[in-house]
């Protein structure tokens, strides 16, 4: 198991994966794009299927709907099943904010890479414009077969985890078992009535005894989460949020720092990175176990988007994932003070609250008409 940062070092792991896959490839994501990092995943996934690997491509309908024909078709030409997950206006239901923004690659039903990055440029390390700061995972073992029979059930369009020959570990697990560590598989699908990972937070909530990090792009969270941080915080947990200084979307921006004041109040330390976009999605409790993967801490991740994340209990790595997150405070990110929060002008303040209503009006009108599937 590994802890991937996103830019060259995750794209490098990603097409040595897909190069060395014998059986079976599954990669879903939100965004892929036809540029210089796309067209290098998508050479890695045409020679696998060449080498008549049975290669599964599935991207979000919307996110991705840019990729020109030819492209696509140059992948399917090549062997590459390739599906659009409820391409616009053609899905049954026309849950129009109901997206796969779940990042997982699957290789041989043995390895496993689950996290928050894109398949595009700005998630890659590139002359002058290094990536967005990101995070996955790398796992090796049982749990790459839960992720497999996962890839297949999303593929499929069904609720059950599909067991087929592609998701038989066929490359062996070759980890000491001194290394072994415990790992969980945590889903959100709040249509198809999955709420793992929001309930993984919810756990670190109740259960934190001594601090908890949160490193979260688009950070606005629902009352739920509040309340629960709330009674954390009030058990004497110490709480920290890593949170981008310079976000892709400004009016989320402007939005989260409306939440800052709320923040300060409860005690909560807040740091802004300040050298890139900050993308990664992930929560360490008590370095004791963490989450990592897709889910943003927002109500569109808890109530309407898909989302993969793994839950990892193991002391002795989740301490190193720790001190990742504490280097990463000390060198690249300023401490928002409560100084500052309370000398913000009346303008700034009112332009903030705009923005605020305005993302949880429009998370209402994504999330209002969805109905739980039986």
């Amino acid at each position: 198991m590994q802890l991937i940062r996103g830019g060259r070092e995750y794209f490098d792991l990603v097409v040595d994966l897909v190069n060395k896959a014998r059986h079976s490839v599954h990669l879903q994501t939100y965004i892929f794009e036809n540029d210089a990092t796309g067209s290098l995943v998508a050479e890695a996934l045409a020679n696998a299927a060449e080498r008549n690997v049975e290669v599964f491509l599935l991207l979000d309908g919307y996110a991705s709907q840019g990729l020109p024909d030819a492209f696509i078709e140059g992948l399917e030409a090549s062997g590459v099943h390739f599906r659009y997950f409820e391409p616009l206006f053609k899905s049954r239901n026309f849950y129009f904010g109901r997206r796969l923004h779940s990042k997982v690659l699957v290789v041989d039903a043995s390895y496993a890479v689950v996290g928050g990055v894109n398949i595009t440029d700005r998630y890659n390390d590139m002359p002058g414009q290094p990536a967005w700061l990101d995070f996955a995972l790398f796992a090796e073992g049982p749990v790459a077969v839960e992720a497999c029979e996962l890839c297949r059930s999303v593929w499929s369009g069904t609720l059950r985890r599909i067991k087929s020959a592609d998701c038989e570990p066929h490359s062996g697990f070759h980890f000491d078992e001194n290394e072994a560590s415990l790992v969980r598989l945590r889903r959100n699908d709040w249509v198809n009535n999955r709420l793992q990972i929001s309930n993984s937070y919810l756990e670190m909530f109740r259960t934190a005894t001594s601090h908890i990090t949160i490193l979260s792009s688009y950070a606005l969270p629902g009352n739920v989460f509040r309340k629960n941080l709330e009674r954390a915080i009030k058990r004497g947990v110490k709480v920290r949020m890593i949170i981008s200084g310079e976000s892709d979307v400004k009016v989320v921006k402007a939005a989260e720092k409306y939440w800052y004041a709320w923040l300060v109040r409860n005690n909560i330390e807040i740091f802004e990175y300040t050298k890139n976009v900050l993308h990664g999605k992930l929560a360490v409790c008590d370095s004791e176990w963490m989450t990592i993967g897709s889910y943003n801490v927002n109500d569109l991740s808890a109530y309407v988007s898909i989302e993969l994340n793994f839950d990892v209990r193991d002391p002795n790595f989740v301490k190193k994932v720790d001190e990742t997150l504490q280097q990463i405070i000390d060198t690249d990110c300023v401490k928002i003070s409560p100084d500052s929060i309370a000398q913000t002008n009346t303008f700034k303040r009112l332009v903030r609250w705009l923005s605020y209503t305005l993302i949880r009006i429009t998370f209402s009108l994504t999330t209002f008409y969805y109905r739980k599937q039986k």
